[in-house]
């Protein structure tokens, strides 16, 4: 009599041991996924910011020659790249190379310093790829004619 009553009990403790299992499996899975997540974002800010620096050192080079030195450079935008601002974010002249680049935690600015005045218009560049950046020292800037700049767009 006493075997009809233990017949389930192997199965219910392999069903319990590998529940327990899982309960134990099931976090460190999403740890892992949200760490790789997190790694992704720093990977696309730190390309980010290399391209900032390339087309600022670029820029501060070009600016320094004067009109009408002029470069061709390239620069890899990663993904996640929502927007690239060259001046300021309202498309005007200043001194910053901006890259805006989204996050689980909002969109991220990567910016560089340029001591030179630039311009341009990148803003169309959101794919991720390798971009010919025309970078041209300009005696009169399109966003403001009476201020000599550096002017940036992507070549076509």
């Amino acid at each position: 009599m006493r075997s009809k009553n233990r017949k389930g009990q192997s199965s219910f403790e392999l069903l319990l041991t590998l529940s327990f299992g899982l309960a134990i499996l099931l976090p460190v899975v999403v740890i892992a996924f949200i760490q790789v997540s997190n790694a992704n974002t720093s990977f696309g800010s730190a390309e980010s910011q290399q391209a900032a620096s390339n087309l600022a050192s670029v820029a501060s080079i070009v600016g320094s020659e004067g009109p009408p030195a002029r470069v061709i450079t390239s620069i890899n935008v990663p993904p996640g790249v929502s927007n690239i601002y060259i001046g300021n974010t309202t498309g005007g002249a200043g001194n910053l190379v901006i890259f805006v680049v989204d996050s689980a935690a909002g969109p991220s600015y990567i910016t560089e310093y340029v001591p030179v005045t630039v311009s341009g218009n990148l803003q169309g560049i959101t794919t991720p790829g390798t971009y010919l950046i025309n970078v041209t020292a300009l005696s009169s800037c399109p966003s403001d004619p009476t201020t000599r700049c550096v002017y940036m767009q992507a070549v076509t």
